[in-house]
């Protein structure tokens, strides 16, 4: 039996040096303004997905004489800092009801992520939360949950938050998560006075504006910084380094646009069929899709699609011709 399948698939699927297309753009604006640009040119502020996109846009700026010719040699790329993005570590257990997972007592001035390294919560003796950062070894208060209720736990020992969260899965719930006032007043009497814990409040941190889950980055040795403390958004720089930077999302700069590269493609698939099944029933070729498109997806970084094609009969498969013997 044979059948077309129709193939839909981002670049790097196949052996695509680049799943992105880009396009500078030179009147400058602020990150905001540049993100609304692009999208209504149905694209987005720039992805940055791997070493090769980085030497694409390097040539790109040469060839537009754009490398250090003057201040404008930086722009706007897609990668931001989502500050809004805390979360708890309990948050898809369940744990919570409506609305209880957006309690936070934060001291005056936090979160200030000082110096871009601040990204996961801590309570002080004085029962108020500051941001600090995930690699500080501290005491962690954990969560051990009896059906409806929840105690905490205080452990005596300092790590970092990502040791924490790892102990107190295994030895009581989890990382203390604190819905409500009741539940700040039971850890703060845990807290020594003039001493710090961890909870389990951290946040995400650096985004794509595409909503890419790519996690590659290209920092200069000393960035991000957030140097003055409101640095959240991020430039791509084309001189000798050619590596990004935090800058105030305000400040007008040049930027670049990208959009996915799309492969279409129609290929002849060739079936034996062993068994009474209709191939041309849908629950048999929706089972058939799903089982190419597992085997498909194992190892790759991009999104495939697949429909079946009918042909001019409507329908998909097609028993094929016996070859006659040939005579001799």
């Amino acid at each position: 039996m044979e059948a077309l399948l129709f193939i839909t698939a981002a670049a790097g699927v196949v052996s695509s040096p680049s799943s992105h297309e880009y396009r500078f753009v030179y009147e400058p604006m602020t990150w905001a303004d540049a993100q609304s640009y692009c999208r209504r040119m149905n694209s987005d502020l720039a992805t940055i997905a791997t070493m090769e996109d980085m030497k694409t846009l390097n040539k790109m700026a040469v060839m537009n004489n754009m490398v250090y010719t003057s201040y404008s040699y930086r722009a706007w790329i897609g990668l931001y800092d989502d500050v809004d993005s805390w979360r708890w570590s309990l948050s898809d257990s369940g744990f919570y009801r409506t609305g209880e997972d957006s309690f936070r007592k934060w001291q005056s001035g936090e979160p200030n992520n000082w110096m871009s390294t601040e990204r996961c919560g801590m309570m002080t003796g004085e029962g108020l939360w500051q941001d600090g950062p995930c690699s500080s070894a501290r005491r962690p208060v954990c969560a051990n949950i009896t059906g409806p209720g929840v105690s905490f736990v205080l452990v005596q020992s300092g790590m970092n938050w990502t040791e924490a969260q790892s102990f107190c899965r295994k030895q009581y719930s989890d990382l203390a998560s604190i819905r409500n006032e009741s539940e700040n007043q039971q850890v703060q009497q845990l807290v020594p006075a003039g001493t710090k814990v961890w909870t389990g409040l951290y946040r995400d941190g650096w985004k794509w504006s595409a909503g890419s889950r790519s996690s590659f980055s290209y920092w200069k040795s000393t960035e991000p910084n957030n140097s003055n403390g409101n640095e959240k958004c991020v430039l791509a720089t084309f001189d000798a380094l050619g590596k990004w930077e935090d800058w105030r999302c305000d400040v007008e700069k040049a930027f670049i646009c990208s959009s996915t590269v799309v492969f279409q493609k129609v290929v002849s698939v060739k079936l034996e069929k062993t068994s009474g099944l209709d191939l041309n029933s849908a629950a048999v070729m929706e089972e058939l899709l799903s089982q190419l498109l597992l085997k498909l997806k194992q190892g790759l970084h991009a999104d495939v699609e697949l429909s079946w094609r009918k042909q001019s009969d409507g329908n998909v498969f097609h028993k094929l011709k016996e070859k006659n013997p040939t005579s001799v």
